[in-house]
């Protein structure tokens, strides 16, 4: 990655905001727990082992700021308010939560809390490492791989997961081109997917979300690979509006499907994605990209931040346990079984 994406800084947290990639690379220090709650609904920072990682150090900013365990725990309260969606959010808020009893216990609770967020930004550099060196198996020389939305470094501490794959296979010497959406309406794929690709040397094309089907038809691409909000326990996956389509597309045209995601991001306490809730964001999302207007005044909008592609269509998920392929609940059964409680206490319960 050719930047850091998040950097605790003494009292803070010095955030990349990521609403003005790529035209300005602007750098945001977080001094209060609002701040980093608001950062995470307006998308200064996104992604959902990010916006996790943030809002760990968020719980910790909160302690510097007030000193008081109900304080903190209210804070975490406001930052569980953010973004309904991605599940790692959520997990990150669970571990810090259950740690706070404790921290306030000691002298320093401030500092008890910081250690144990920077555990929660090592764990995640570690997990997509890993994750990376699974799904760079799945690659071979002279590849092309279409994305959708943004799951590189940006979106995590600052390796990636669909995009640390692509990072991994280059680095073991392979050519692999990528085609990325632009992903509408917000277009992570056109500012920040291309972006990281492009600051990183790899090879990218951008194309409008409506050219991807026939992308697919022309046989130019040997791969999908997306990231994933949050995983149900039979393998359905919310992802950024429009993947749902993409897996049409790559189904329909023989193309592998593959979602990458970390552990952090399945939520086994869901049986299907009927059950993952779907955040709804402004319909300035859609009327009015970068500031200017672009439909009428006097009509309606609809906009879902993400859909779920059912497990059907995903040809397997990769994650730091290994590549779990089809059928996936019987893949999933065997990571769930094996996970450790004491780290992923969210989804275990």
């Amino acid at each position: 990655m050719p930047v850091e994406t998040l950097i605790w800084k003494d009292r803070g947290l010095e955030i990349l905001d990521q609403r003005l990639l790529p035209l300005k690379e602007v750098r945001l220090l977080l001094t209060t727990a609002e701040e980093v709650a608001e950062a995470i609904e307006n998308l200064a920072v996104r992604g959902a082992p990010a916006i996790g990682i943030a809002a760990a150090y968020g719980v910790v900013i909160a302690a510097l700021e007030h000193p008081d365990e109900m304080h903190v725990r209210l804070s975490i309260e406001r930052l569980s308010r953010t973004r309904p969606t991605a599940i790692n959010l959520f997990n990150a808020l669970e571990r810090m939560s259950v740690e706070v009893s404790n921290a306030f216990a000691s002298r320093n609770p401030a500092g008890r809390l910081l250690e144990y967020a920077h555990a929660i930004y090592d764990e995640d550099r570690e997990i997509c490492r890993a994750l990376a060196r699974n799904g760079a198996e799945l690659l071979s020389d002279g590849d092309t791989v279409l994305t959708h939305c943004n799951a590189g470094g940006l979106a995590t501490s600052g390796y990636g997961t669909a995009l640390g794959i692509i990072y991994t296979a280059c680095e073991e010497g392979k050519r692999i081109s990528v085609y990325a959406d632009e992903t509408r309406p917000l277009f992570q794929g056109a500012r920040l997917t291309a972006w990281e690709l492009s600051q990183s040397g790899v090879d990218v094309t951008v194309i409008c979300d409506s050219m991807a089907a026939d992308v697919l038809r022309q046989g130019r691409i040997d791969h999908v690979i997306v990231g994933a909000d949050r995983i149900a326990a039979n393998g359905d996956t919310a992802n950024k509006i429009g993947t749902y389509g993409l897996s049409i597309c790559a189904c329909k045209h023989g193309v592998p499907f593959y979602v990458a995601a970390p552990m952090t991001s399945f939520d086994f306490s869901l049986s299907s994605g009927n059950d993952i809730p779907i955040e709804e964001r402004n319909p300035a999302e859609i009327h009015s990209p970068f500031g200017t207007r672009i439909t009428p005044v006097n009509v309606s909008y609809y906009n879902p931040a993400f859909d779920v592609t059912p497990a059907e269509n995903i040809s397997a998920i990769i994650s730091e346990k290994g590549i779990a392929r089809q059928p996936l609940n019987k893949a999933l059964d065997v990571w769930r079984s094996n996970i450790n409680s004491s780290h992923t206490n969210h989804f275990c319960v």
